[in-house]
């Protein structure tokens, strides 16, 4: 391994629960080489099961945040000036393309279309990119993969990937995890006891089941660890609660009240 990819190896073992089959259909993706579509809510474990199964498989991992000021540029590298004239540097999808890395577009969606079609000839059988500003066509490494993620739930209401792109890709359909494997998720990565992890849990199922009566995402299980961290950390659970849960969702007043008393119940 070159040392540029070296940098980019995830070396101890990310903490990730597997919730059903994911892990074994993800090993046969990455053995065809599919480019594959991760879909769920907000928080629920898509980016960590990225860098688990890259530290698994033992491939790079390079990750992008898509956001919709990307340009296609940003992905594939630009022409820029230093003190020695012009020169160019490659971009993360190129670098990853090169090395042979795992190439992770985090809320794809986000960027503008414009930018995402830059994309189709790495994810069908030419597996190309082609660098028109340097006239140059990188060919993918044989261990190159590409990754994205989004949240269609969230997206639908204001924009989606064309099929054109969406029938490019394998998809893995991500939850939220059941309440006994969730509560062993809290547990281990706030390092709360379980009793205190499944009342979190609780609170967050319940935030959940206001999902399009007043919220429009449910408690995350990130939050439910940030959470958790807080307690840890000598918060009162109470405060905790209301500072990772409660008011990073909503500025209702009457939400937020639902919430405040969804917590009272369990911690007070």
């Amino acid at each position: 391994m070159n040392d540029i990819a070296s940098q980019y190896i995830i070396t101890e073992e990310p903490y990730y629960c597997p919730v059903t089959d994911e892990v074994d259909t993800y090993e046969a993706a990455y053995a065809a080489r599919m480019p594959m579509m991760l879909k769920g809510p907000t928080g629920c474990g898509k980016s960590r099961f990225v860098e688990y199964m890259a530290w698994k498989l033992g491939k790079p991992l390079i990750t992008v945040a898509c956001n919709e000021d990307m340009t296609a540029s940003d992905l594939v590298g630009r022409f820029l000036l230093d003190k020695d004239g012009t020169k160019w540097q490659d971009g993360p999808l190129t670098v990853a393309a090169r090395i042979g890395a795992i190439c992770y577009l985090d809320e794809v969606v986000e960027a503008r279309q414009d930018t995402i079609v830059v994309i189709h000839p790495v994810t069908d059988h030419r597996r190309e990119l082609p660098l028109e500003k340097r006239g140059e066509v990188v060919k993918c490494h044989p261990d190159f993969q590409l990754v994205i993620s989004y949240n269609p739930g969230y997206q639908s209401l204001m924009k989606d990937l064309k099929q054109s792109t969406k029938q490019r890709f394998g998809a893995l359909d991500f939850d939220y995890p059941d309440t006994t494997t969730e509560i062993e998720i809290i547990s281990r990565e706030a390092g709360v006891d379980k009793t205190t992890a499944e009342k979190l849990v609780q609170i967050g199922e319940r935030g959940r089941n206001l999902k399009g009566h007043g919220l429009d995402e449910g408690i995350s299980t990130r939050l439910l660890v940030y959470a958790g961290q807080l307690i840890v950390k000598g918060l009162e659970p109470v405060v905790a609660c209301r500072v990772a849960l409660v008011r990073p969702l909503t500025d209702d007043p009457d939400m937020r009240e639902t919430l405040d008393a969804a917590v009272s119940t369990f911690f007070e």
